[in-house]
């Protein structure tokens, strides 16, 4: 996993290779046009974060509750750019609607872990699904759904 030890989201853009730099910011693009305002941009473990910050939800992160509440990042990776969306992975109903319309949408095959969607041909990020998915959870259904599955 590559690592960039990034204070900033232009920081971090400067240290990625030079070929994922305009991916990135356009990735960056189409969740911030979909995003709920409450959620903020910046790094968070070590990769472009999105999050909902301590002055909105002051409970923060239950493994470190200092930290703000993670939602989703996007990383710059040595064979692929990644995108980090934790409502797929709480979120069955959300996960299938991904799944279905990804394959609608693409030529290749899903890459996929838990929470994590992998992108090797960049030529095939369908952007306009990106943002869809982050049009459908707004930041207190996240606190929602992230609160329900603590509990479990």
């Amino acid at each position: 996993m590559a690592s960039y030890p990034s204070l900033s989201v232009s920081q971090y853009l400067n240290e990625i290779p030079v070929d994922q730099k305009p991916i990135i910011e356009k990735l960056r693009t189409a969740i911030k046009s979909k995003l709920d305002k409450e959620f903020e941009e910046c790094i968070n473990y070590g990769m472009i974060g999105y999050v909902i910050p301590i002055s909105v939800y002051p409970k923060g992160y239950h493994c470190d509750p200092k930290l703000p509440l993670p939602f989703a990042g996007i990383a710059a990776q040595k064979n692929s750019i990644n995108l980090y969306h934790m409502g797929i992975y709480l979120d069955n109903g959300l996960l299938n609607w991904f799944q279905e319309e990804y394959t609608k949408q693409c030529k290749f095959k899903l890459d996929m872990g838990k929470s994590c969607i992998r992108f090797r041909k960049y030529a095939d990020i369908p952007y306009t699904l990106i943002e869809d998915l982050f049009d459908k959870i707004s930041a207190k259904d996240w606190i929602k759904l992230y609160e329900k599955n603590l509990k479990k």
